[in-house]
């Protein structure tokens, strides 16, 4: 079992960050999963974003590198050190000078061959992972399109219920979108009781 976390940065999660909204699994992960995985020494492959702009599609502007915005919110003690940085929905999007504060962004390309590589280092290709367990934000985007392109890789995609929400925070909009397609074509739920019964 691995696990990847999406996009769980203070713009997303702080009251003072560009996309804040209340969502339930902000808490969730830091005073309940990240207390369980410290205790049984389960680490975390991260994704972040830099959505500086320019960026095709897209006219929004955050998770500045260098400002408080683009900080991780997972602690450092329980995540790997390779972290991946993309700069759209799908993490094969990458951009010159990505992640660095203080230089001009260039446009977003696409590179999978360096996904693919970061994917096997953090969590060992799809034959070594007997499931990947994807947290963060946000269901209806980038936590979808990782599971999208997780699944299309060949892995075995599950989301943990609690540690996840859509952009809106609306639990029923979250529930509905697990339990239905299209989601179910790339991923499958798993809730917390379920996760800690199966990974004891």
């Amino acid at each position: 079992m691995k696990i990847i976390s999406v996009d769980f940065q203070k713009d997303f999660t702080e009251k003072e960050g560009i996309c804040y909204e209340q969502r339930e699994s902000v808490d969730f992960i830091k005073s309940t999963l990240a207390p369980y995985l410290r205790k049984h020494s389960i680490k975390i492959a991260e994704i972040i974003s830099d959505y500086r702009q320019p960026r095709f599609g897209d006219r929004g502007d955050l998770c500045h590198p260098g400002e408080r915005g683009y900080d991780s919110e997972v602690p450092q003690d329980v995540k790997l050190n390779n972290t991946w940085i993309k700069c759209m929905n799908s993490p094969i999007w990458l951009r010159e000078n990505i992640g660095v504060a203080n230089k001009k962004p260039g446009l977003p390309y696409q590179n999978p061959e360096l996904f693919n590589k970061w994917l096997e280092q953090a969590v060992g290709k799809p034959k070594d992972a007997e499931e990947i367990i994807l947290i963060g934000l946000t269901l209806d985007c980038c936590v979808l399109s990782l599971a999208q392109e997780l699944n299309w890789h060949g892995y075995k995609v599950r989301i943990l219920e609690e540690a996840v929400d859509t952009y809106s925070g609306n639990p029923q909009e979250k529930k509905q979108i697990l339990n239905n397609v299209p989601l179910k074509n790339w991923a499958k739920p798993i809730s917390w009781k379920q996760f800690k019964d199966k990974y004891k």
